[in-house]
Parts: C-alpha cells; sequence; structure tokens
C-alpha cells in the first residue's frame, strides 16, 4: 500500500458546525483598514497541515480538541466570529456578530504513509479536504474562518483551513493558530493578545500618492498578457537546502554576495520562469512579492497586530535582460524594490486605495508574485500531538494560475531543511523551468 502512488481517496465529512466565542462578546461594527479592503485581498487564505499520531494522547479526537479549543480562543479573536459588510464605496467591515467560525469534523480512509516518504504538495484530491459548504466561499457574509479536520486510519489527521485575507496576513494568520495550539494544550489565555487597532493604516484624510506603485499599473495586453487556464497547467515543488542555495550564491558575484537568501532565490526563479514563458526579448516581465512592514514603524505596529500590514512592491525588467544578463541583475532589482518598503509607503499604498478606488495589482502571466513562508512558524502549531510534518500552501491558486509562489520552510527526504517552492506552470513551459533550473544549480 505505502508504495503505490496515491491518487485518490474519499472523505467522509459530519455536518458543518458554525462554532461561536466559548462566552459572550460585544456586539460591535468594526471598520478594516484600507490595507485590509484591497481588491486583491478579497479571498479565502487557504493553509494545511498534517501531523502524526502521538501514542501519548490516547484516543483523544483531535476533532473535539480543536473544536473546543477555537470556541475559547474566540473569546479573544471575537471579530473572526463575526461577518465582513460593505459600506459606501465598497468599504469593508466585520460586523462582530458571533454567528461563529465554519467547522466540520471528518474522516479519511488513508494513511499518512500514503501520502509518500516526504510529504510535499501537490496533493491528490486536496479539496477533499478543505470545508465544502454552500454559501461559505464568499468574502461578504460568510465565515471569516473555515476548519476542517480530517482523521485518518493511522491515527494522524490533516487540519485545512482558510481565513479570510482581508481580516489577517500571513503573520496574523499564524498567530491565530498559534494561539489556537496553545488553547488546544489547555492555555486559558493566548500568550501573545490579539490587537485590532486598524486605524493605524486608515489612508490619511488628505490623501497623498508619495511613490510610484507599478504594482497597480495596468498591464497593457500584448496578446500573452493571459490568465492560464487551470487544466493547461504543471503545478510541481522544489527543494533548495544547504547545496542547492550554495549552488545558486556562486552565480552572484561582486557586493551582492551578501544578498539574502530570499534576494537570491527569488532573482533565480524569475529569471528561470522567464525563460521557461519565452516572452518577447522587449516585453516587461513584472516581480511582486509580499512584503511585512510592522518592524518599518515608528512606533512599530503593536506586538499582536494580526490585520494586514504588508505591501507588494514590484520590480519590473525587460525579458531580454532577465534572460541574458548575469543573476546579478535581478538580484540588485529586488534588494532596491525591499528598501523602498518604509511607513511611508505603506501609507502611500492606504491613499492610493481610497484615491483610485482600491485597484487590483497585477495578475497577468506576465507578472511572478512571491509570497515568502519560509520564516513563518505554520510548522510550529501544536495541538498536543506536536509539530506538523506539513505545513504551508497547499496548491496554485484557482484565480489567477501560474502567477503565485509560495516558499514553505520543510524537510527532505534525509531530514536537512530547506525551502520548499511551490511552483505553477503551463505544462510546455514546466519542462523548460525544470531544465533551466538543473543548469543554474550544476
Amino acid at each position: 500500500m505505502a508504495n503505490t502512488p496515491l491518487t485518490s481517496f474519499i472523505v467522509k465529512r459530519h455536518a458543518p458546525e458554525l462554532i461561536s466565542s466559548a462566552t459572550p462578546t460585544p456586539r460591535e461594527l468594526k471598520l478594516l483598514s484600507d490595507i485590509d479592503d484591497q481588491e486583491g485581498l478579497r479571498y479565502l487564505n487557504p493553509l494545511v497541515q498534517f501531523y502524526r499520531m502521538n501514542p501519548k494522547m490516547g484516543k483523544r479526537n483531535p476533532a473535539s480538541v480543536i473544536r473546543e479549543a477555537l470556541a475559547k480562543l474566540l473569546v479573544f479573536y471575537y471579530p473572526l466570529a463575526g461577518r465582513i459588510k460593505e459600506g459606501p464605496g465598497r468599504k469593508l467591515m466585520v460586523d462582530c456578530t458571533n454567528e461563529g467560525a465554519l467547522y466540520v469534523e471528518a474522516e479519511a480512509h488513508v494513511t499518512l504513509e500514503q501520502f509518500g516518504k516526504t510529504i510535499r504538495p501537490p496533493f491528490p484530491c486536496i479539496e477533499n479536504l478543505f470545508c465544502d459548504v454552500p454559501g461559505s466561499g464568499g468574502i461578504v457574509g460568510s465565515p471569516l474562518v473555515q476548519i476542517q479536520v480530517t482523521c485518518l486510519l493511522c491515527g494522524g489527521f490533516i487540519v485545512a483551513l482558510k481565513i479570510n485575507h482581508t481580516m489577517c496576513d500571513g503573520e496574523g494568520a499564524q498567530q491565530f493558530l498559534m494561539a489556537l495550539g496553545e488553547m488546544a494544550q489547555g492555555a486559558l489565555v493566548p500568550s501573545v493578545l490579539p490587537v485590532w487597532k486598524r486605524e493605524l493604516l486608515y489612508a490619511r484624510n488628505s490623501p497623498h500618492v508619495t511613490f510610484p506603485h507599478l504594482e497597480y499599473d495596468d498591464v497593457l495586453d500584448n496578446g500573452h498578457n493571459h490568465v492560464i487556464a487551470i487544466e493547461e497547467m504543471s503545478l510541481k515543488s522544489f527543494f533548495f537546502g544547504r547545496a542547492e542555495m550554495l549552488a545558486l550564491r556562486r552565480l552572484v558575484s561582486g557586493n551582492l554576495k551578501t544578498c539574502t537568501t530570499f534576494e537570491m532565490l527569488t532573482a533565480c526563479l524569475w529569471r528561470c520562469r522567464t525563460i521557461a514563458l519565452q516572452p518577447n526579448p522587449e516585453e516587461d516581465m513584472h516581480l511582486l512579492f509580499f512584503a511585512n512592514a510592522r518592524l518599518k514603524f515608528n512606533p512599530p505596529i503593536p506586538v499582536g497586530y494580526y490585520g494586514n500590514c504588508i505591501v507588494l512592491p514590484c520590480v519590473t525588467s525587460r525579458a531580454g535582460d532577465l534572460c541574458n544578463k548575469p543573476l546579478n541583475h535581478a538580484v540588485e532589482l529586488i534588494m532596491k524594490a525591499k528598501s523602498c518598503v518604509t511607513e511611508e509607503y505603506v501609507r502611500s499604498t492606504a491613499h492610493l486605495m481610497v484615491m483610485k478606488e482600491r485597484p487590483l495589482f497585477k495578475t497577468t502571466s506576465s507578472t511572478f508574485i512571491v509570497s515568502n513562508l519560509a520564516r513563518a512558524r505554520f510548522n510550529k502549531v501544536n495541538y498536543g500531538w506536536g509539530e506538523p510534518i506539513f505545513a504551508g500552501f497547499p496548491k496554485d491558486d484557482e484565480v489567477t494560475p501560474g502567477v503565485f509562489s509560495s516558499y514553505i520552510p520543510t524537510l527532505n527526504d534525509n531530514g536537512e531543511s530547506g525551502i520548499l517552492v511551490l511552483i505553477g506552470l503551463p505544462i510546455p513551459a514546466m519542462k523548460k523551468f525544470v531544465k533551466e533550473l538543473n543548469i543554474m544549480l550544476k
């Protein structure tokens, strides 16, 4: 059984439940910030965690433990038990109704072993692991947190959840889940208390855009910038450990050798992706990356703030330059874009959202968007059974497939720590991408 690749499995779901806070919470209307409610964040952000059986937990049901912990945690994170409403000008706010988070308990007749020696995406039948409740997929009026806990034959289990991105960025979601793990292990109060304070990221009364925001500029339709159908895509994960990082660093020269792992890896992937797509050499290629700006503020954004405090700086290069110039070219562009992320850059973004009525950031095939979870602690969330053997984004984006990529901390078959990168590309382009990446790693 273990040697047979898992291609499909059936999940038996129990009736869905709405989990409200364990004690009464304030009924109030809370405005989201102008960073929160932008168009590009109006979706449910998925995350999946795989856990092994732990004999010390005896016959305790992980689904029951997490359900009880969620009710206790929503006392502190009570806005997440409410519902999003849309006001004048499509301004988003949360109505703290305590209607509850969506929760589903399920069983699957498979074992963790059947997912492979090393668990990594893409996963078969991934849609079976997430809540599938009619009417729950929207942003307005739908549950803000949706969790399915699927128990497996081996005693392991899978936690698959979706969190409304307008309510939490990656750090906010991580904070919520770490607290959920603490409550599951018996804590009465989260070690980091949640902070709302969305007014810190409101646009000022007289909004003024002080930076160029290429990430929100329209992309001209040149016949190639189209969204690729999901059925035409190939999704693969690539592991970058110490050997791979050393190989890439040898391609960087001069003062740029001090670049970060993120800068070097992103430059490499952007270059390989562009070569694989074979655009016109004169076409502009765009790289966007989510940057956490909490520590850029003076005074800093308070510890415990779980709203969106992210921006998407944009890097642009001619395709010909990206493909033919040394890796230094892309690294230098990325470093320059990172240096622009300041408190004023975040405020300029908020002002742009108000002045241009929340434009959508670039999402065409000429754009590569990176979400870096390499330092996130989703792989440290412990519900009592120990840390997960995998935690991260499970699949490619269904709305704009082939555009988003995520970096996930993980272990390879030999137990070496590194970064797992999830890449989606059209099937012919994926073959070219793998070939080019192998050349760079040699």
